[in-house]
């Protein structure tokens, strides 16, 4: 055979072969194209809810949904965004809203490809809604994870804490520096193995809400903890184990609060049990002892309720409040001032520092859960309700909603004690949830979240978490549904529907976080990370010094456990999410409403 002749054989041949090549390929690529470019809740959604996808790159017009083997089940035409994203492009809507079915499925964009599959079912949160309280089990000081419970994620006891030293800072002549205590118990703040009454105190009253705003529902919640069955709540229950180490905290010669329970520098990258470092207890501060008296207050309401299986605790709780309180008033400005108490004192304190100059906030938040809990007018004689005009998204460093919603959900109760300033304070709370929800619509994404570059700093996705609970505060006092499809928009976000693709919730999503910035997770010798825990989330800052992959504001994110800026966890940042997920859980009903 001459060689024309050979290249004309063998050209078929090749052509073949590289088809065959594109076939096996091309579904594959697909696949991976429409789950970048296609961004959804990867977890799922309420038959009769509202139900978004984001397309990013689509040119044609239209979209199915598919059940997994195939089938096409519903079509719909997609819209594109009103205003483009932060990078400046515009996406395409796809609303599903009409299917209602139950069944797993994807979205399919004819040039675009398949999303990540996803759930229509009732209770589509359920899971996700419970691991992110289950995830307060995994973050416990004090006490071996047994098997049982934790299931790949067992581990030893880390910080028994019962020999914790009294730091110079803390001294007092009843307690002089050196004195040891026993502080057990309690929560792992975040990454690190610190224990923190700011942060602790913002993220227990937040999980009390979360019982307190839906007790029916969260009676129901099982999450297989050692004290699961005990007759109390499960939610409770974990609540607990840092409540009664909170209690510790509190100095019982004169009422005040050590601001944290800590090592003088971070632990490294250990299990709990290899670090053993010494631990201290430093300064009292104004906003540490106002924080834990508004926890305790709330707390103490909420546990008279079990008087047979907590005997003498809610009391025990009003009475560490009020002497809280107490202390307060005597010290209304002691401010926890990290680097001038390590200019006086040693060994230098260099975790985590949870400083607050402004105290309003926290007066505040005490007054109204002491007020409500008593109702006792007095707590509010010389505090001003209302001393500014902001209404700002709660935070550690800025609690004043938390009272807000202790007020007005309580407000019934009141009779001729009701504060003059709660009907201003309803008012304010539903301009500020109108203000959250307007031109929501418009944005790329379709959320609150994507209103503003100003959400996306350290603890984005907390902003995320808790403008949802705003919202669900609006709706539990307006009843009107629509605030509770944009706090789903907003969970949506957290799950996936976003600017990075990504669910930040450990565990939960096809595509997920698997190198969080938590010292459990990357020491255990687990390939997965502790599920449930809901990471950082997009913020160019780089205040760690990690680069992200793009320094626009909802893309600014890397999963790497040393990029503590963009994907450290804590106790604060769980909270809402918590709160959020099971909320809607126990609203879902609602929702039908809206359509």
């Amino acid at each position: 055979m001459n060689n024309k002749y050979r290249r004309c054989f063998i050209i078929p041949r090749l052509l073949i072969f590289a088809l065959a090549i594109i076939v096996f390929v091309e579904p594959s690529f697909a696949q991976q194209n429409g789950q970048q470019n296609i961004r959804l809740n990867q977890i799922g959604f309420y038959p009769d809810a509202p139900k978004t996808a984001i397309v990013l790159t689509a040119k044609d017009t239209v979209f199915y949904i598919q059940v997994i083997n195939g089938k096409t089940v519903f079509k719909g035409t997609l819209k594109k965004s009103v205003n483009p994203d932060f990078a400046g492009n515009k996406t395409a809507i796809a609303d599903f809203t009409n299917y209602r079915k139950p069944g797993k499925y994807i979205v399919i964009v004819p040039d675009v490809g398949a999303s990540y599959p996803f759930e229509i079912k009732r209770s589509a949160h359920h899971e996700v809604a419970n691991a992110s309280i289950k995830a307060y089990y995994f973050m416990r000081a004090s006490i071996p994870l047994d098997e049982k419970y934790a299931g790949q994620w067992h581990r030893a006891e880390g910080h028994p804490d019962t020999s914790v030293l009294i730091h110079p800072s803390a001294a007092s002549d009843a307690r002089p520096a050196g004195t040891v205590i026993s502080s057990p118990r309690g929560w792992y703040d975040a990454g690190d193995y610190n224990k923190y009454i700011v942060n602790s105190g913002i993220s227990t009253s937040t999980l009390l809400s979360l019982y307190e705003d839906f007790p029916a529902y969260m009676k129901t919640v099982k999450l297989n903890i050692p004290e699961s069955g005990n007759s109390i709540p499960d939610i409770l229950n974990e609540v607990l184990w840092n409540l009664r180490w909170m209690l510790t905290m509190q100095d019982p010669n004169d009422g005040g609060v050590y601001h944290k329970l800590t090592n003088a520098a971070f632990d490294n990258f250990e299990m709990p049990d290899k670090a053993t470092a010494p631990r201290y207890v430093v300064q009292k501060g104004t906003t540490a002892t106002l924080d834990f008296a508004a926890v305790m207050a709330q707390a103490s309401r909420i546990f008279r309720k079990f008087p047979k299986e907590l005997p003498g605790l809610a009391d025990s709780c009003l009475n560490e409040a009020n002497k809280a309180w107490d202390w307060a008033i005597k010290n209304p400005d002691v401010s926890y001032d990290q680097d001038a108490m390590n200019k006086k004192f040693s060994p230098a304190i260099t975790t985590g520092a949870y400083g607050d100059r402004n105290f309003d906030d926290e007066f505040i938040w005490a007054a109204s859960e002491l007020f409500v809990t008593t109702q006792n007018p007095q707590f509010f004689k010389n505090i001003n309700l209302l001393p500014d005009e902001t209404m700002p998204v709660p935070g550690w460093g800025q609690v004043k909603l938390l009272g807000y919603y202790t007020l007005i959900k309580n407000s019934r109760s009141f009779g001729g004690n009701t504060p003059k300033e709660l009907p201003e304070i309803k008012k304010r709370l539903l301009a500020f949830a109108d203000g959250l929800v307007h031109g929501a619509d418009e944005t790329a994404y379709k959320t609150v979240m994507d209103k503003s570059a100003r959400n996306f700093n350290w603890g984005s996705n907390s902003v995320a978490a808790n403008e949802g609970v705003a919202l669900i505060q609006a709706y539990k006092l307006s009843n009107d549904p629509r605030y509770l499809v944009y706090a789903l928009d907003n969970l949506d976000y957290i799950l996936g529907r976003n600017g990075t693709g990504y669910s930040y919730v450990t565990g939960y999503g096809s595509k997920t976080p698997m190198h969080p910035h938590h010292r459990p997770s990357a020491s255990d010798g687990v390939a997965d990370p502790i599920p449930g825990l809901l990471v950082g989330g997009p913020n160019p800052g780089m205040q760690d010094r990690i680069k992200v992959p793009s320094t626009v504001p909802d893309e600014a994110y890397i999963d790497d456990e040393r990029a503590y800026a963009v994907n450290e966890i804590a106790i604060n940042w769980n909270a809402p999410l918590a709160y959020l997920a099971n909320a809607m859980e126990a609203l879902q009903d609602k929702l039908k409403a809206v359509n």
